[in-house]
């Protein structure tokens, strides 16, 4: 895995170039390099950071061969099968890396090659016939790429914070973005914190020309892959998991994996271990004090048993991080406002294991967006029945779980969390409902806490979540969750911290579940089959009989998070006060003071959580600071 960045069409690309490669230094500590390219149409300078995973002898890059060049941040799970084909229709080949099979699969198909890989990539390749520059995403948005369009060409990183460190005084904060981030707690992929910078979506590509003239094309259509799976033949979802675990495998160095303890990483780590005895892996466990206050089940015990059950060295990392020091650092490394702590996770475990000479992790995210595995899935078909209920009914259900408290003790209480969260959104309707279930405020709360001035924008995102959630061609509720899951939730949360996290550490995080080819297998399922009574991922753990022990299987849902309740109340309330509430969102009239103290001081006398939306807010106000340190307007 690897960074890449670079210029075009631009009078001082060699030194942007140069300048965005080292801060992008952490994705790739084994190996730099510059290609460079100018005559009287066009002046290129692509840079590159290497993390040697495959071909460690002859896999340099930028890779240059017969009027290609091309940086390349990925893994291809099928190169041996494409080099086989390419080699059948006349290539020639140097190097045994996937690199070259990426640039000779350009040079035989074109843009077309793209539906043909199955892996995580995003790259650019330069035509030096055409003049031509392209950048291409992965199908589902593993690997990331941002773009500004400059004068008459652009510039490009794997990372924000390169564009920042390099042209930071040019960029604007965008003010929707950071509502959109206040609302979910991340920023979604189809918004950018920075105004005039793009992200590169899943599934396509880009052309930039000599003339100054740009043109972005998608190869893989999510709605309609769905569609057609849907109404498809039902896949063998064993077969499909095992085969894209093995092809995960593929590596010229150590690969590790994590284990929680639950259904999808213990699939993940088995089906591993089988493949490869060699196979270790990374656990975490908290504070006990933090766990009760969290309400956290002890999901070490659950990877101990799975590491004894199938002989797996299993190494274990207790989270009890100086969060204070450690959250500046975790923003920055975070490039946007997002405000999951679970990003505190990956990279401590990264790092972890890079110590210990690992380079490569399998994960197993993916499975819950894909296989209807969150509680948000369960509770919104729950809603659908409960708004059958008379209303009598639903009245008093609502005074006894508004009169709970959700903590006593000094112990965190779940049930009274998980009701309360439950009537927030039971009531609405689908698209609606679903938004509520994960989202951090109803649109009346977001419109308190925010400058009446923004409101608009508060509009705009909530229809934007409605055009997503509807833009499908399927008939049933829990494949409409699972699909806007996969299109938003994924890759603007999920897929993002892992990358930056584990990137941070120098090491690359695998998703076997994050694949075109489980993707059609998973919606070649129907939604009775992910989602049934209340539970989730029904097919997932039938599948999965096969390979874990029923107590893995029928474990209850445990995220992987932290005690993030634990922290806001203790480790953190001096940063609250001192930075929050008299942080400079406020100052500037963005966020109101009177309903950030009010939430402040609920969440302290325990008669609701607001911890999510404390973490976040603290989060957001960081990187408001850096970003106005780094130069960026306002």
């Amino acid at each position: 895995m690897c960074g890449i960045a670079g210029a075009y069409q631009q009078v001082d690309g060699e030194q942007a170039a140069r300048h965005m490669s080292a801060v992008l230094a952490h994705r790739g500590p084994d190996e730099d390099g510059l290609y460079s390219f100018c005559d009287d149409r066009v002046n290129v300078h692509l840079a590159h950071r290497r993390l040697s995973i495959i071909d460690l002898a002859t896999g340099q890059q930028p890779l240059v061969k017969q009027g290609l060049a091309l940086s390349y941040n990925g893994e291809l799970y099928n190169y041996r099968e494409l080099q086989a084909d390419l080699v059948s229709l006349g290539s020639r080949f140097q190097t045994s890396s996937d690199t070259e099979v990426v640039l000779e699969a350009w040079r035989q198909w074109g843009p077309g090659c793209l539906r043909k890989f199955r892996g995580m990539f995003a790259f650019a390749i330069f035509d030096e016939r055409t003049g031509s520059l392209f950048l291409a995403r992965d199908h589902l948005g593993i690997k990331p790429v941002h773009y500004l369009c400059r004068k008459d060409g652009v510039v490009f990183a794997s990372e924000l914070k390169a564009l920042v460190a390099t042209y930071g005084n040019e960029l604007e904060i965008e003010p929707s973005a950071l509502i959109a981030s206040i609302l979910y707690y991340w920023v979604p992929d189809q918004r950018c914190s920075l105004s005039g910078v793009e992200k590169l979506q899943p599934g396509t590509w880009a052309e930039f020309r000599p003339d100054g003239s740009h043109r972005v094309k998608r190869y893989f259509d999510i709605s309609e892959a769905a569609a057609a799976a849907a109404a498809g033949p039902p896949v063998d979802l064993a077969e499909v998991i095992e085969a894209s675990v093995t092809a995960h495998l593929i590596a010229d160095v150590p690969v590790s994996s994590f284990l929680s303890g639950g259904l999808d990483s213990g699939i993940v780590t088995v089906l591993a271990k089988r493949a490869n005895p060699d196979v270790d892996a990374y656990t975490i466990t908290f504070r006990p004090e933090d766990q009760r206050l969290e309400a956290m089940p002890d999901d070490a015990v659950y990877a101990r048993k799975i590491a004894r059950r199938y002989n797996i060295n299993l190494h274990e990392i207790q989270i009890a991080p100086d969060v204070v020091g450690l959250l500046p650092r975790l923003v920055d490394i975070l490039d946007e406002p997002i405000g999951d702590p679970a990003a505190i996770n990956t990279l401590l475990m990264c790092e972890a294991a890079r110590d210990a000479g690992v380079k490569v992790i399998l994960s197993g995210m993916g499975a819950d967006e894909l296989f209807g595995g969150y509680r948000k899935h369960v509770a919104c078909v729950m809603a659908e029945r409960y708004r059958h209920l008379p209303g009598a009914a639903k009245r008093a259900t609502s005074l006894v779980v508004g009169s709970l408290p959700v903590t006593a003790g000094g112990r965190g209480l779940r049930y009274p969390r998980w009701a309360k969260r439950f009537l927030t959104f039971a009531e609405l309707p689908e698209e609606a409902a679903f938004r509520r279930s994960y989202s951090l405020y109803d649109p009346s709360e977001l419109a308190l806490l925010l400058s009446p001035e923004l409101q608009p924008d508060v509009t705009n995102i909530l229809e934007e979540h409605h055009d997503v959630y509807s833009d499908n061609y399927l008939s049933d509720h829990v494949n409409r969750m699972c699909l806007a899951d996969t299109r938003m939730f994924l890759p603007g949360l999920n897929l993002t911290y892992t990358d930056r996290a584990s990137m941070a550490a120098s090491t690359e995080v695998r998703v076997p579940f994050v694949d075109p080819v489980v993707f059609r297998a998973a919606f070649s399922l129907s939604g009775d089959q992910k989602v049934r009574h209340r539970t989730g991922k029904v097919a997932l753990k039938q599948a999965a009989r096969a390979w874990l022990p029923e107590e893995i299987i029928n474990r209850p849902k445990a995220s992987f998070s932290a005690p993030i309740r634990a922290w806001v109340q203790r480790d953190l309330r001096e940063l609250i006060d001192d930075v929050l509430l008299k942080g400079e969102l406020v100052g500037t009239g963005f966020i109101q003071s009177d309903a950030l103290n009010s939430l402040v001081m609920e969440d302290r006398a325990g008669r609701e959580d607001r911890s999510k939306q404390i973490w976040q807010l603290l989060t957001l106000e960081l990187w408001y600071r850096q970003a106005c340190r780094a130069g960026v307007g306002v």
